[in-house]
């Protein structure tokens, strides 16, 4: 692996069973970026971090973290990183500095670090008015915000994200990327998994898009966008029960590449904005009432589409999702 190289991974294969949840992943994550990990359920996201972070054993391949063999030299490696995962792994019945003092006893820390730490963690992440109470007291943001800071007491180069803004709200999510901004300005790597497109967008230097265990696509956010190319044009109807009519009657403009969602029809065009006259007037030749008419760049959700042939957050069909249990080991 290359010097310059945080993670650097070849050939991942994870079998469970008669379940393939790793197809020969290959993976390498830069020092000092932010690099995105996306996939639908099931894709092989969080099988790939457990594999990184020392918790699952590969069937084949190799993998190094930091310049350790996640097989050979776990220990180093467990020592070098932090993890997040989807589900908090803080102690409900501690408070939020016992727990932080609890993960620096795991890591086998001097006391008067981790005190020190601590303190500049709980600060960091808003948590002093609340430093002293149960974590079951916690909301969820505040969970997640104790979760990150329990797993840089350490101070660890490289940092795994899997999911971490899963299932708060819009507010505390905006934290949360804030936060990572800031370890990453600090040179703090990180490899972030999310089914939130916009998150790969705003926060990704390079993102990676698997899908059943294998690399699929790579390249910076824009990149991707261009593999696509073109505009879209999204219009929603005034009626509900017309948004078939309405991407019949579009056809011609789309090509046949339309999506439905509900009450919007999309789907990709060339000329621009000079297009927008055509699905007006094909609409209204059928009496489809316009409630919205939008023309944009492709999204990620776009790219996912056409290089998925499903949405981000759609399961794969027949097949689980991998790595369903998740933790932490800070041994």
């Amino acid at each position: 692996m290359a010097k310059d190289d945080a993670v650097h991974a070849e050939g991942l294969v994870k079998e469970f069973g008669e379940v393939k949840a790793l197809n020969g992943l290959d993976l390498v994550v830069p020092r000092g970026q932010v690099v995105g990990l996306l996939g639908p359920n099931g894709s092989g996201k969080t099988t790939t971090v457990r594999i990184l972070a020392t918790l699952l054993k590969p069937t084949k391949g190799v993998a190094y973290v930091n310049g350790f063999n996640v097989g050979k030299q776990a220990d180093q490696v467990r020592h070098s990183i932090g993890l997040t995962g989807q589900y908090t792994a803080v102690d409900e019945f501690l408070t939020g500095r016992e727990n932080l003092r609890m993960f620096g006893d795991l890591y086998h820390l001097a006391p008067h670090y981790v005190k020190e730490r601590s303190q500049e963690l709980l600060e960091w992440f808003d948590l002093i008015e609340a430093a002293e109470r149960p974590a079951k007291t916690y909301s969820g943001g505040m969970r997640r915000r104790l979760d990150l800071a329990s797993s840089l007491i350490a101070k660890p180069s490289i940092l795994f994200l899997d999911e971490p803004t899963t299932g708060l709200d819009p507010r505390s999510r905006l934290g949360m990327w804030g936060v990572i901004e800031s370890l990453v300005a600090e040179g703090t790597t990180v490899l972030l998994t999310t089914q939130y497109l916009e998150e790969a967008d705003k926060l990704a230097d390079d993102i990676v898009v698997i899908d059943h265990g294998r690399v699929i696509a790579h390249g910076t956010a824009e990149d991707l966008k261009d593999q696509i190319g073109g505009d879209r044009i999204e219009v929603t109807v005034a009626d509900l029960e017309r948004v078939r009519d309405a991407q019949t009657a579009l056809a011609p403009v789309f090509g046949g590449e339309s999506i439905v969602s509900h009450s919007m029809v999309s789907g990709p065009v060339s000329g621009g904005s000079t297009v927008l006259v055509d699905v007006v007037r094909l609409l209204d030749s059928q009496n489809i009432t316009i409630a919205d008419l939008a023309l944009r760049r492709p999204t990620l959700d776009d790219v996912f589409l056409s290089l998925t042939g499903h949405g981000a957050e759609d399961e794969n069909p027949g097949k689980p999702a991998s790595g369903t249990r998740r933790g932490r080991n800070r041994s």
